[in-house]
């Protein structure tokens, strides 16, 4: 993601790049900010210091989100996502009710109006405006992971995966991307868990470690640390399991830990 600064008093030359998770990627080994010489414009001084590979990534973990974003603003930060995305993050907030009455392709078999609008409130801002397109249903196509891959055709739009247990618990996950089969985890920090039990609550990243999504033949997976996934589904999209994770700060969104699938559906927005 490209990174723009602008400053009236100091200009940030970085080498680097401010991902979608929230991590800062360094190209060199080490940040310098950039000197002008003093006659070319004494009305704007520059400083030059150096700051270790260690160092910085020490002080990027300091800042806490609400300094991260004072830091953003006084230095007129504007990533490309921000201008790609339809609206910008700090727009949801003061959006109207209806704006967060997502228009169906069709109903859902699973999520009542309100959960809907509860969901909806949490989604990343670039889905707001699109319809909800029921891209795949166990109801519809089966109980088959194979069947599920196949099924994800938007390479853009998030995926909303919504579960029904046997115990009658709603729960599941915002994936930032399509599932796919991956060799490791991928996604972004868009992704969440959630769940309705015993009432809602979203799950969003902590920052603890990058475990977003993983998909394989014979299973899908959502956060980890510690050897637990928040949350998994086998490959027959019957068993799942979910517990505590470092990665979205989760207790377990099912009344037990492990659980049966009912039903599923995963919605796209387009």
């Amino acid at each position: 993601m490209s990174v723009i600064v602008t400053s009236s008093c100091c200009c940030l030359n970085m080498a680097c790049c401010l991902s979608a998770e929230g991590r800062v990627k360094v190209s060199d080994s080490e940040i310098m900010f950039s000197k002008r010489l003093k006659e070319e414009n004494p009305l704007t001084p520059k400083y030059t210091y150096v700051v270790s590979w260690t160092e910085y990534h020490r002080r990027i973990d300091a800042l806490n989100s609400e300094d991260l974003r004072s830091l953003c603003k006084r230095l007129q930060i504007t990533t490309k996502e921000d201008v790609n995305s339809k609206h910008g993050t700090s727009i949801t907030a003061n959006l109207e009710p209806e704006t967060f009455k997502p228009n169906l392709n069709e109903p859902s078999d699973l999520l009542e109006a309100e959960q809907i609008e509860k969901l909806a409130k949490h989604l990343p801002p670039r889905t707001i405006g699109y319809p909800w397109n029921l891209a795949f249903s166990t109801s519809k196509h089966g109980m088959s992971i194979k069947t599920l891959y196949r099924a994800m055709q938007d390479p853009d739009s998030p995926m909303l995966l919504v579960i029904k247990d046997s115990d009658g618990q709603i729960f599941g996950a915002l994936a930032s991307e399509p599932f796919k089969v991956s060799e490791g985890f991928y996604g972004t920090g868009e992704t969440f868990l959630f769940s309705f039990y015993p009432e809602f609550e979203a799950y969003k990243w902590t920052g603890d470690n990058l475990f977003f999504i993983k998909g394989d033949m014979d299973s899908l997976a959502f956060g980890g640390g510690s050897g637990e996934f928040g949350l998994w589904l086998d490959g027959d999209l019957y068993h799942g399991r979910s517990h505590s994770c470092k990665t979205f700060g989760n207790p377990m969104l099912s009344m037990k830990e492990d659980f049966f699938v009912q039903d599923i559906e995963i919605w796209s927005f387009e």
